[in-house]
């Protein structure tokens, strides 16, 4: 929604973000890895909920005003209704394979609420509960802050790729907004406002207390608690970079993980969607279907 001007990044997006996924243990054999694009059936159930959707449940989607001011900053106008619907069609990813239960960070809760008010209008309007009401999964790390302070997140440019190199990781983690009332390395730190601080709670557990204390009182500075930062998330990332090499070398394998994927995904969605004809009034009395 946001580089349809630009095919190849679409492609190589998918390439990378299937190789991340792989990398950290995502296993194909029991997660179905498929495009979206290859599944005709979002496209068509996209449609038909947009006939049902006020524009105001998708104009109060706190998310959408953020970025067309953030993208209008940049020179970009992304007020296309497609970005508009955006939304909706995140909703139709979730229910078209009637999942019950969604892994989310605690940004995306708005958006999983707006997906319930379509689910329940849906079924309200065709009596009948095609689809059931999914739930939050939210895991003991709810929301990931992005290098500015802001969430993470590809389209601001504030995040740290999961095969960035060591120096790669230096460089980014240079970058980390911090206590901005904090001048000089003695004064007293604030670590609950403090990115790098939200990191090392993260990914520098068994160190993350005594820096905290030693944040508070002034015994370590910003920089030196960068540098530890870039030391933990190197020493957590690369047990994964030798396995994203090896699926590299493999190149086909990740199209050939996404063929079969969108063939299985394809399947169940196409019985959804003789659910949803049915319940509207679409389907033709003696139709397979295939027309």
């Amino acid at each position: 929604t946001t580089a349809f001007d630009d095919p190849a990044v679409t492609i190589d997006a998918t390439r990378e973000m299937v190789l991340d996924w792989l990398m950290v243990g995502i296993d194909p054999e029991k997660s179905t890895i498929f495009v979206q694009s290859e599944v005709k059936e979002h496209a068509e159930l996209h449609l038909l909920l947009s006939l049902i959707t006020p524009t105001s449940w998708l104009e109060r989607c706190p998310t959408y005003k953020d970025q067309v001011q953030q993208f209008r900053e940049q020179g970009k106008d992304i007020t296309t209704y497609g970005f508009l619907g955006y939304p909706l069609l995140m909703a139709v990813d979730i229910i078209i394979y009637k999942a019950n239960l969604v892994p989310v960070g605690e940004d995306q809760l708005p958006h999983l609420e707006f997906c319930r008010e379509v689910v329940r209008r849906f079924n309200h309007l065709y009596s009948k509960e095609v689809f059931p009401e999914p739930q939050a999964y939210l895991s003991e790390v709810a929301l990931i802050t992005g290098l500015d302070g802001r969430k993470m997140s590809k389209s601001y440019g504030n995040e740290i790729p999961l095969y960035s190199n060591p120096k790669e990781i230096q460089s980014k983690v240079r970058m980390m907004v911090t206590d901005p009332d904090r001048i000089h390395a003695t004064d007293p730190g604030h670590p609950d406002i403090c990115t790098v601080s939200s990191f090392h709670k993260i990914f520098n557990k068994t160190a993350f207390l005594e820096m905290e204390e030693d944040c508070k009182k002034g015994r370590i500075g910003c920089v030196q608690c960068k540098k530890g930062l870039a030391r933990a998330l190197i020493d957590y990332l690369s047990p994964y970079w030798e396995r994203r090499h090896e699926l590299e070398r493999n190149p086909d394998y990740v199209w050939d993980v996404l063929y079969e994927g969108s063939r299985s995904a394809r399947r169940k969605a196409r019985e959804t969607m003789e659910e949803v004809r049915a319940a509207m009034g679409f389907e033709i009395p003696g139709s397979t279907g295939d027309l």
